[in-house]
């Protein structure tokens, strides 16, 4: 067989072979897609549907659930309730998100070095986290009770007139204790995150840093931080997204009062869609509500593909 035919042939096979792996490759990309839309983007149309429908679950109204279109979207920006979970979501968001991220960074440079004590420390320092949220609103319900709550007690001890204040009577108190309550509940993880991107810093620019006579904190700003800022922005990024659309803990610990001083997003849908069953206005503010996510995990995966 001569060289050309050779050649021909094994072209051909070759040929053969990229078309079996693209067929096969779309038979696997074929699944992921149909699972992607029926988890992802099918609750997603469908709730922007419904926002479009008037599906009421009360019993008056005889005809059914669906008894006419209505453009809840629209109807929402004339609700004061709205923008208010609007506001309180907004705040909750920044203060959650930029107090947890400090105060992890602080405890990770401080447990980043290692040794037996630290060890232990980032051992322990798990079981917040571990803790379903729900199960932490209900702590902090219970431990700022103005009766019994060990915070009424050590505030008795050490400073008797914070002991008389109803902390969940108060609006701005009740909203300070529920940013608390979340930032105790993160603080792990992001610590535990952080100090996994500081043990990956090559150790050699922090040493070259010291050698000319940088200090701790010049080292930390102009060498470390740098560094560090491809996983401190992931890190902010999911913990957005997780404050936007907390529930749970808010709903055990205040359920979105006094009033509506405490009321998120996600529970004014819940609120609507539970209480009055006005489904249509729930999946609208629902909807709404997405929005921001998929903003910030378009930039969290064009990030995270881009790094990789």
């Amino acid at each position: 067989m001569s060289c050309r035919a050779r050649s021909w042939e094994r072209a051909a096979g070759e040929g053969r072979d990229f078309v079996r792996d693209r067929h096969l490759k779309y038979l696997l990309v074929l699944p992921a897609v149909v699972v992607v839309f029926a988890t992802a983007i099918w609750p997603l149309i469908q709730s922007l549907i419904l926002s479009f429908r008037t599906w009421k679950l009360s019993k008056s109204h005889v005809p059914g659930p669906f008894i006419g279109w209505e453009n809840y979207s629209w109807a929402l920006l004339e609700e004061p309730d709205f923008w208010n979970a609007t506001v309180v979501t907004t705040v909750y968001t920044v203060l959650t998100v930029g107090c947890t991220t400090l105060i992890a960074l602080g405890i990770a440079l401080l447990l980043a070095p290692g040794g037996r004590l630290r060890l232990t420390v980032r051992t322990l320092l798990i079981l917040p986290f571990a803790m379903s949220p729900a199960l932490v609103g209900v702590s902090f319900r219970f431990m700022f009770n103005p009766e019994f709550g060990l915070f009424d007690a050590f505030f008795g001890l050490l400073i008797p007139p914070l002991a008389e204040v109803s902390w969940l009577a108060d609006p701005t108190l009740a909203f300070a204790v529920c940013v608390m309550a979340d930032i105790w509940g993160w603080i792990p993880f992001i610590t535990l995150v952080l100090i996994g991107g500081i043990a990956a810093l090559p150790k050699e620019t922090v040493e070259a840093a010291y050698v000319d006579g940088a200090s701790g904190f010049e080292a930390f700003r102009d060498v470390m931080l740098p560094q560090l800022a491809p996983v401190l922005a992931i890190v902010i990024i999911l913990k957005s997204i997780f404050s936007i659309k907390t529930f749970d803990q808010i709903y055990m610990l205040t359920n979105g009062g006094p009033g509506t001083a405490t009321q998120t997003l996600a529970h004014y849908a819940y609120f609507n869609g539970f209480k009055y069953y006005d489904m249509g206005f729930a999946a609208s503010v629902a909807w709404i509500m997405v929005l921001p996510m998929i903003v910030l995990t378009y930039f969290y995966t064009r990030y995270v593909f881009r790094r990789g």
